[in-house]
C-alpha cells in the first residue's frame, strides 16, 4: 500500500494532487530511543512505515542527473525532436511546410518527455527521502540540513505536492512510533522530540495537526476493529495520550488545529481529562527521582514540568504531598517492623527511633525550603508532611501502631533522665505528622514519663539522696523539671504510692505502730499534704470497718450480740481511724439500713402497716444503732436516769403547750426510766429525705399513736387497740431519726390539730354565719384539740371568707352587686381582693361603665370612671381607660339606632335620654361626626332634644355629632315642634 491509497479515505483532510505507484514495496526500519542508566538494555520501539519505494522508468534518468544537467537535456532533447521533425518532414514531405509540420510534431513529443523529465524530480525526491530516513539508525537525527540538500540536488521544493505529501508521511509515522502503546506511560521527552522532528521537516503546523487527527484515527479504526474489552481499553489510553502529547506540541493553538470533538465526537470533559490525567501520570514519573536528600535545583525542575504538562498547582502540590506522604509511610512501615520484630529491646527501640529521625530531618527540610526566598519558582506542595489520607490514616489498628511509635520515641528521649528542649519540639513535630489529637499524645507522655518518674523516685528514696536532701520539695521540683512533668501529676503518684503503702499496711484489718510511722515518713519525704492522707484513710482504712460495721448492721436486733460489738470496737480503734472519720463511715451504712426501714413503710398496704415499719426502725436505731455509736465513741454501757431523761428529746414552748399530741411527746422522768435507754440522734436523715417526706412519715406515726392498732375482722369491721402514752416517746426518737427541727415538729402537731378544728368548725359554720352560740361552740372546740387563739382565728376567718367570697361571686355574676355595695363592703372591712377574682372585678368594672353609657343623664365623671372605680376594685387604671374607650365606641353608635328607633315609635322621652347616651359616651371617647340614610330623622333628634332644654354645651356638642350645619340649626330652634309634627302627618300620610 502506497501513501496516497492509505490516506485516500481522508483526503478531505490532506489534499493531495495525485497516488503514488502501487507497485511500490514496504520494508521497515527501526526507530531507537535513548536509554537511560536504570531503564532495560532494549529500549527501541520498532514501527511499521511505507514500503520501500523504487525508480521506474524515467525516474531512473531523473535520479542520474543533476538539475542543470536536467535542463540542459531537457533542451537537447527539445531540440534534436524539433531538428529530426524538420528533417524529417523535408524528407518525406517533400515541402517547407511538410518540414515545420514535422519539426512542430516532434518538438512537442520532445516537450512532452521534456516536461515528463522534469515533473519526475519531486517524485524522485521525495523517494530519495524516505532511503534516506529508513537508512538512519534514529530518524530524530534527520535534520533540516539533510532536506535541503535532498531538495537542491533534485531542484524542486518543499511545497511540492509530492514531496510535502511525503515529509507528512514521515511526520506521521515518527509520532506513532515516538507514542508508547496503551499498557506502557509516556517518558515525559515525546512532545520535545516530536517538535524537535517537525521543525527538522520544517512542515508547517497545521500539516502536522493532519497528521496527528491520521494517528488518531487509526488508533479510533483500531477500536472499532478489536473484539476484546482489554484490547479497547489499551487503544484508548493510547488515544489519550495522543491528545495530551499533541496539546503539548501544539500549545494553545491545538484546540483549533485538532478538532477531536468534532471528529471524533468528543466531549470538552473528555479532553481536559484525557489531558489531565496523562500530565498527572507523567508530573508522578517526575516525582519518582525525589528522595529524602531533595535540593531546589529538583524543585525548579519540577515547577518546570508542571508549567511544561499543563498542569494546575492544586493538583501538582497534591502529587507532592502524596509523594512525600508515602515516603514517610515507607520509614513508619520500616520503623514498625523494626519495633514489633524486636520488642521490649533497647536496640530495637533505638532503630526504630533513627528511622523517625529521619522522617522529622526531611520535615525540617521540607520547612526550611518552604520558607527559602525563591519558593514561588519551587514546586507547589513543599512543607510540613502529614499523614492524612494516606495508608496511615484510618482504622484503630492504624491509630495503634501510630501511637507505638510515639511511645518508643517518648521513651528513648527519656532514656538519659531528663527531656531536652529538642526533643520537645520533635515530639510536637510528630504528632503533628501522625495526626494524633493533643489529648492523646499528652496521655502517651504521661503515662512513659510516669514510669520514668517513678523509677528515678524509687532510685532516690532507696539511695537515700531524697531523704539527704535539705529541701524534700525543691528535689522533687527539680525531678519535674528535669522530665517536664507536670508537679500535679507527680502529686497523684505521691498520692498512689502512698495509698499502695497503706494497702499493703492493713492487709490484715489493723495499722501497727511501725506501720503508722512508716507511713508517717513515706508522707514527709514525698510531701503528701494532710487532706490527701485523710482521704486515702478514709477509702482504704473507712472500707475495711465499713464492712466490719455492715456486717454488725445485718446482724439485726436479734444478732447484736458482744462478739459483733467488740469486732466493731477493734475494727474502729485498730485501724486508728479518728472518731469523726468513723463515725463518717457508720452514718453512711446506717442511713443506708434506715432508707430501706423507710421504702417498706412507703410500700406498706395502709398507714397502720406503715407505723408497724417505722416502729421497727425505732427498735433498730435503739438496740442497735445507739450502741454501735457508743463502741465507736468509746462511752460506757451504764446509763444513769439523769442521763436517760436528758437523751428524749424535750419540746419545750409555752404557745404550743396546750397541743395534748405535743405535750405527751415530752414525757415525764417515771415514764422514761420505765422504756429504759434512749434512742441516738447523731445519725439521722436530715439530708438524705425531702422535707416533705420526713413531714409525712412523722405524720403517719402520730397518727397511729392517736389511733391505736386497727385489727380488722370479719364483714369489713375494724378495732381499735387504744395505745399508752409510751408510743409518744417512740415518736419522739422517730422525730430524732428523720432529723426533724423543733419548728418541724411543731408545725406538724399543729397542722394536726388545725385539721381537727377545722372539720368541726365547718359544721359549726355550715351557713356562714357567725352567731354569739356558734362562738362559744368554737372556743369549747378550740380548748379541746388545744389550738392557740390565733390559729384558730385564722381557722373561723378562712371559712367565713369562703362563704362570704362565693356569695360575692354569684352576686357579681348576676348583676345584682353594683360599685356603691362594692365600696360598703369594703368600708365594712371585707377584703374583695382576695374574695374576688381579677377577672370578676375586671366585669364588675366594664358593667358599671356600661350602666354609666345607659343612664341616659348625659354625664360621664372622668375623675370617677378612671381613678376613683379602679382604685375601689383594685385594678389597672390603664387597662380600664382601654375598656371605656372600646365600650363608648362600640355604644356611640348604638346609641344613635336605638335613638332613632324610639323617634320612630314617637318615644320623644327615650329618645331623649338616648342622645345624652351619645353625649356620654363622646365624652368619654370624643367622636367625628355620625352618619345616617336620612338627614331629616336628624334633624328631627335635635328638634326633640332641643325641646328638653338641654344646656348649650350639650346642644352645640349634638349639633357636630348628628353633622347638622348652624343655619339648620337655627332654623330648627326657630321653629321648635312643627317638623316633628309635619312628620308625623307625612306618616299617617302614607299608612
Amino acid at each position: 500500500m502506497n501513501p496516497s491509497s492509505t490516506l485516500t479515505p481522508y483526503s478531505s483532510f490532506i489534499p493531495l494532487p495525485f497516488s503514488l505507484s502501487s507497485s511500490s514495496k514496504r520494508h521497515r526500519f527501526r526507530v531507537s530511543f535513548p536509554c537511560s542508566s536504570s531503564s532495560s538494555s532494549s529500549c527501541s520501539v520498532s514501527s511499521s512505515v511505507s514500503p520501500q519505494k523504487d525508480l521506474a522508468g524515467i525516474e531512473h534518468v531523473v535520479d542520474k542527473l543533476s538539475p542543470p544537467i536536467r535542463l540542459a537535456t531537457s533542451a537537447v532533447v527539445i531540440a534534436g525532436a524539433v531538428a529530426a521533425g524538420f528533417s524529417l518532414g523535408s524528407k518525406f514531405g517533400g515541402s517547407r511546410n511538410a518540414a515545420v509540420g514535422g519539426a512542430v510534431a516532434l518538438g512537442v513529443a520532445g516537450g512532452a518527455a521534456a516536461f515528463a523529465l522534469n515533473a519526475a524530480a519531486p517524485r524522485v525526491a521525495s523517494v530519495d527521502l524516505h532511503k534516506f530516513v529508513a537508512g538512519l539508525d534514529d530518524p530524530s537525527m534527520l535534520k533540516n540540513e539533510d532536506i535541503d540538500e535532498i531538495v537542491n540536488r533534485y531542484g524542486v521544493k518543499k511545497q511540492d505536492e509530492v514531496f510535502k505529501a511525503e515529509l507528512c508521511e514521515i511526520y506521521r509515522e515518527f509520532v506513532s512510533s515516538v507514542l508508547p502503546p496503551g499498557g506502557e506511560e509516556l517518558k515525559g521527552d515525546e512532545a520535545d522530540r516530536i517538535i524537535s522532528f517537525k521543525n527538522s521537516l520544517g512542515i508547517d503546523d497545521p500539516d502536522a495537526a493532519n497528521m496527528h487527527i491520521e494517528v488518531g484515527r487509526k488508533y479510533f479504526r483500531l477500536r472499532l476493529e478489536v473484539g476484546d474489552r482489554e484490547a479497547d481499553i489499551e487503544q484508548r489510553k493510547a488515544f489519550q495520550k495522543l491528545i495530551f502529547v499533541s496539546y503539548l506540541v501544539f500549545g494553545e493553538q491545538s484546540s483549533f488545529l485538532l478538532p477531536w470533538k468534532r471528529i471524533f465526537k468528543f466531549t470538552d470533559s473528555q479532553v481536559e481529562v484525557a489531558i489531565r490525567d496523562n500530565a498527572q501520570r507523567l508530573y508522578a514519573s517526575k516525582l519518582k527521582s525525589i528522595s529524602r536528600d531533595i535540593d531546589t535545583e529538583q524543585l525548579v525542575t519540577l515547577r518546570e514540568a508542571q508549567r511544561l504538562y499543563r498542569l494546575s498547582d492544586q493538583v501538582a502540590e497534591n502529587l507532592f504531598k502524596e509523594h512525600t506522604r508515602k515516603m514517610i509511610a515507607e520509614i513508619i512501615s520500616v520503623a514498625l517492623n523494626i519495633l514489633k520484630s524486636r520488642t521490649r529491646t533497647v536496640p530495637g527501640v533505638i532503630e526504630a527511633v533513627e528511622e523517625l529521625d529521619k522522617i522529622l530531618a526531611f520535615n525540617d527540610l521540607l520547612i526550611s525550603l518552604k520558607n527559602h526566598a525563591d519558593v514561588d519558582r519551587f514546586a507547589r506542595g513543599v512543607g510540613p508532611v502529614s499523614l492524612l489520607g494516606g495508608k496511615y490514616d484510618g482504622d484503630r489498628k492504624i491509630i495503634e501502631d501510630l501511637k507505638l511509635l510515639y511511645r518508643a520515641y517518648v521513651t528513648n528521649a527519656l532514656t538519659g533522665g531528663h527531656m531536652e528542649d529538642n526533643k520537645l519540639a520533635a515530639l510536637t513535630q510528630l504528632r503533628n505528622i501522625f495526626g494524633l489529637g493533643i489529648r492523646e499524645a499528652e496521655e502517651i507522655t504521661i503515662d512513659v514519663t510516669s514510669k520514668v518518674y517513678r523509677k528515678h523516685l524509687a532510685k532516690a528514696f532507696s539511695g537515700g539522696e531524697l531523704e539527704m536532701a535539705d529541701s524534700k520539695a525543691a528535689f522533687l521540683q527539680s525531678l519535674c523539671d528535669e522530665l517536664h512533668f507536670d508537679p500535679q501529676k507527680a502529686c497523684k503518684i505521691h498520692e498512689e504510692i502512698y495509698r499502695q503503702k497503706l494497702q499493703h499496711l492493713v492487709t490484715d484489718g489493723e495499722l501497727s505502730e511501725e506501720g503508722a510511722a512508716a507511713l508517717l515518713r513515706l508522707r514527709v519525704m514525698l510531701c503528701i499534704p494532710q487532706n490527701t492522707v485523710e482521704a486515702a484513710h478514709l477509702d482504704i482504712c473507712g472500707s475495711l470497718f465499713g464492712k466490719v460495721v455492715m456486717e454488725a448492721i445485718a446482724s439485726g436486733v436479734d444478732g447484736f450480740d458482744a462478739e459483733v460489738r467488740k469486732s466493731v470496737r477493734k475494727s474502729a480503734h485498730g485501724l486508728q481511724l479518728t472518731r469523726e472519720i468513723a463515725m463518717s463511715i457508720a452514718s453512711k451504712a446506717v442511713r443506708k439500713m434506715f432508707i430501706t426501714y423507710i421504702k417498706r413503710a412507703r410500700g406498706a398496704e395502709d398507714s397502720n402497716e406503715s407505723a408497724k415499719e417505722l416502729k421497727k426502725m425505732i427498735a433498730f436505731n435503739r438496740l442497735v444503732v445507739t450502741e454501735l455509736v457508743k463502741d465507736i465513741k468509746g462511752e460506757s454501757d451504764d446509763v444513769s436516769a439523769e442521763e436517760l431523761v436528758e437523751g428524749v428529746s424535750k419540746i419545750e414552748d409555752e404557745e404550743w403547750d396546750a397541743l395534748p399530741t405535743l405535750r405527751k411527746t415530752n414525757p415525764d422522768k417515771e415514764l422514761i426510766e420505765k422504756m429504759g435507754k434512749p434512742g441516738q440522734t447523731e445519725i439521722n436523715l436530715k439530708d438524705d429525705l425531702p422535707g416533705r417526706d420526713r413531714t409525712d412519715l412523722y405524720k403517719t406515726y402520730l397518727l397511729y399513736c392517736l389511733t391505736g392498732d386497727v385489727t380488722k375482722i370479719p364483714f369489713g369491721a375494724q378495732i381499735a387497740t387504744k395505745k399508752n402514752d409510751s408510743e409518744f416517746i417512740f415518736l419522739n426518737q422517730l422525730g430524732g431519726i428523720l432529723g426533724m427541727s423543733v419548728k418541724e415538729i411543731v408545725d406538724v402537731h399543729r397542722s394536726l390539730a388545725e385539721q381537727a378544728f377545722r372539720q368541726q368548725a365547718e359544721v359549726i359554720l355550715a351557713d356562714g354565719q357567725l352567731t354569739k352560740a356558734k362562738v362559744e361552740q368554737l372556743i369549747n372546740l378550740q380548748k379541746e384539740v388545744g389550738l392557740p387563739e390565733e390559729y384558730a382565728q385564722k381557722v373561723i376567718k378562712s371559712i367565713t371568707t369562703t362563704k362570704m367570697a362565693a356569695a360575692i361571686e354569684t352576686a357579681v355574676t348576676q348583676g345584682q352587686l353594683n360599685i356603691k355595695q362594692i365600696r360598703e363592703l369594703k368600708e365594712s372591712g371585707v377584703d374583695l381582693d382576695n374574695m374576688v377574682s381579677n377577672n370578676m372585678r375586671e366585669l364588675l368594672f366594664k358593667k358599671t361603665v356600661g350602666d354609666i353609657f345607659s343612664s341616659g343623664s348625659g354625664e360621664f365623671d372622668e375623675e370617677e370612671v378612671y381613678e376613683n372605680i379602679p382604685s375601689d376594685l383594685n385594678i389597672s387604671k390603664e387597662k380600664s381607660r382601654d375598656v371605656v374607650r372600646q365600650l363608648a365606641q362600640s355604644r356611640l353608635s348604638n346609641s344613635l339606632i336605638q335613638a332613632v328607633a324610639l323617634l320612630r315609635q314617637r318615644n320623644h322621652r327615650g329618645v331623649v335620654s338616648s342622645l345624652n347616651d351619645i353625649l356620654a359616651c363622646d365624652k368619654a371617647m370624643p367622636s367625628h361626626p355620625l352618619s345616617w340614610e336620612l338627614s331629616e330623622e336628624l334633624a328631627d333628634l335635635y328638634t326633640i332634644f332641643i325641646k328638653s332644654n338641654p344646656t348649650p354645651e350639650k346642644l352645640t356638642r349634638l349639633q357636630h355629632l348628628l353633622g347638622i350645619r348652624d343655619s339648620t340649626a337655627a332654623a330648627l330652634r326657630e321653629m321648635r315642634g312643627r317638623l316633628i309634627n309635619t312628620a308625623v302627618e307625612e306618616e299617617e300620610f302614607v299608612f
